[in-house]
């Protein structure tokens, strides 16, 4: 009896679907641990015990872009590989739905200890703006990285005062930026996702998938990162009250001493 090569779902002629790939776990875990740190040195600025200007420093800037354009990068490569062996539906609506829990959540507490300048766009809605989008282009290859860059180049220097109305603030553009906690709007950063997907396609189509798709690390610091980047949703939303109530605890201490 003849034996079929492909499973009945998937298209003649696509490569098939990798397995969990560490070495993008390990990637997102290494942004979880930056964005730990950027959000620990935050939060003692918030407690008045440094003096960091994340507004204007530059290191501070180019840290926030690098944590960002590596978790997003990672979101447009993730869309590729999770629809390369088939869609997987409900896989598919119960991260959109966690996502869309976790991004309502970060806005409704954000909005009670910050009301002047609470969450209404984050990073947490576009990934899920992107997450639904997104689907449209994983099937593109080489156009996901020219549009990448045209949405990055117009989100880096365009702007026009319409954008700044705040039903519109989210798509970026604007004049100045909103005053938010967390600003990470459509342009340019949906840029950054398409690109993610481009490289999610390059790597599905490249010789040494198979070598980068079977790499695996025993170290226990990179074990200890692609746990992390399996729960990464999870770690960021606690991450940021555990800081802060140590540090609240910590200095309670200190100040009962």
């Amino acid at each position: 009896m003849k034996k079929s090569g492909n499973k009945k779902n998937q298209k003649a002629g696509s490569p098939p679907a990798p397995g969990r790939v560490q070495l993008f776990d390990l990637m997102r875990g290494f942004a979880i641990a930056l964005m730990v740190g950027y959000h620990f040195c935050f939060d003692l600025k918030h407690f008045g015990l440094t003096q960091f200007d994340f507004k204007h420093d530059l290191f501070w800037l180019a840290a926030r872009s690098l944590i960002l354009s590596l978790f997003l990068g990672l979101v447009g490569i993730s869309l590729v590989l999770a629809t390369a062996g088939g869609f997987n539906l409900r896989r598919y609506f119960t991260r959109l739905g966690w996502l869309a829990a976790a991004a309502l959540l970060t806005s409704i507490s954000s909005r009670m200890i910050f009301p002047e300048s609470w969450i209404f766009f984050g990073v947490l809605h576009l990934i899920l703006f992107a997450s639904i989008v997104g689907l449209a282009f994983v099937r593109l290859y080489w156009l996901n990285l020219g549009l990448g860059i045209l949405i990055i180049l117009a989100g880096l220097t365009f702007q026009h005062p319409v954008f700044d109305h705040p039903w519109l603030q989210w798509m970026g553009l604007v004049t100045h930026k909103p005053i938010t906690e967390d600003y990470v709007p459509l342009m340019p950063w949906l840029g950054i996702v398409l690109i993610g997907s481009f490289l999610g396609k390059f790597f599905l189509r490249s010789s040494w998938k198979p070598v980068l798709a079977a790499w695996r690390s025993n170290h226990s610091i990179a074990r200890m990162l692609a746990l992390a980047g399996r729960h990464s949703l999870l770690i960021y939303m606690l991450h940021q009250p555990v800081l802060m109530g140590l540090l609240w605890v910590g200095l309670r201490a200190l100040n009962m001493g």
